[in-house]
């Protein structure tokens, strides 16, 4: 069985790729469609545009990610793989009304982070591979909980459009067994603290914090600091809420992004008052 990967773009992924190489290594980019957030380094956005096979207009994500990547296929002297699905302008408009995604219905990570991955893996590979995680020794319950998602081999499955019934007009699906996930950081009881201090004085540019700018899972003070540091990207987020069903639509229940950006004016804000417990996570 051939190994390979998932590479977020944070420190730990990164740690696992270097440490415990692979077959396979892979990068699943959330793309944007808002030229306001487009890199300046014209640079940049052609070789990430090479990399992904179409034109890069912007992430949803921290720019240093792309840097992340780019440094750490550096580090490894390994080839990483970029995939890329459809732009999150398309998935919340597919169809007379914006679907956006909340902690209660995640389709983001589903058709933005794994869709292209799986798609990546049927076209490159089409057989079950050993899929290296990167959940921590502390975080062996999220470890447990995509175990029990597994089928009675021990792999993960992916529901996907195999062609239209004999009338044309519904899809066919199809669930295909492709992944057996590992967590060599928690058999090996690696813990954050070792991570953060294998990365110092290291060559890779790591990014504050992963994960797309307006994660709802992030915390409503968060975010707000969030709209600060990256300002056109959160606007992003605004102008998706308000352009979905009126504005009657939210990332996060109970509150709009358009009244967290205007709220907590009267606080400074720092890089240091947060931690990744604070950002949630997309879920690989």
């Amino acid at each position: 069985m051939k190994t390979c990967t998932s590479i977020s773009g944070g420190q730990t992924s990164a740690y696992i790729a270097k440490n415990y190489p692979t077959d396979f290594n892979v990068f699943s980019l959330v793309c944007i469609e808002d030229k306001r957030c487009t890199p300046k380094d014209k640079k940049l956005v052609q070789l990430v545009s090479d990399k992904i096979g179409k034109e890069f207009i912007a992430t949803a994500e921290d720019d240093i990610i792309l840097h992340t990547i780019l440094d750490l296929e550096q580090y490894i002297g390994n080839k990483i793989h970029w995939v890329s699905g459809d732009s999150f302008d398309k998935i919340i408009n597919r169809g007379e009304k914006k679907y956006l995604p909340n902690v209660t219905k995640r389709f983001c990570t589903q058709l933005m982070k794994l869709k292209p991955l799986f798609e990546w893996w049927l076209k490159t590979i089409a057989e079950p591979v050993e899929m290296q995680i990167g959940f921590r020794a502390n975080e062996m319950r999220r470890a447990k909980n995509m175990i029990e998602k597994t089928n009675e081999n021990g792999l993960l499955t992916f529901k996907h459009i195999v062609g239209k019934t004999k009338n044309g007009k519904q899809n066919k699906w199809k669930d295909t067994a492709w992944q057996k996930p590992t967590f060599p950081l928690i058999n090996d009881a690696i813990y954050k603290d070792e991570i953060v201090e294998f990365w110092k004085g290291k060559p890779v540019r790591f990014a504050y914090m992963n994960n797309c700018i307006g994660c709802f899972h992030r915390s409503p003070i968060l975010l707000k600091h969030m709209s600060q540091r990256h300002p056109n990207k959160f606007q992003w987020f605004i102008d998706a809420e308000q352009d979905s069903n009126y504005g009657e639509i939210t990332f996060k229940n109970g509150y709009s992004y358009q009244k967290i950006k205007d709220s907590l004016e009267q606080l400074d804000l720092f890089d240091d008052d947060f931690n990744e417990c604070d950002s949630g996570y997309c879920g690989l």
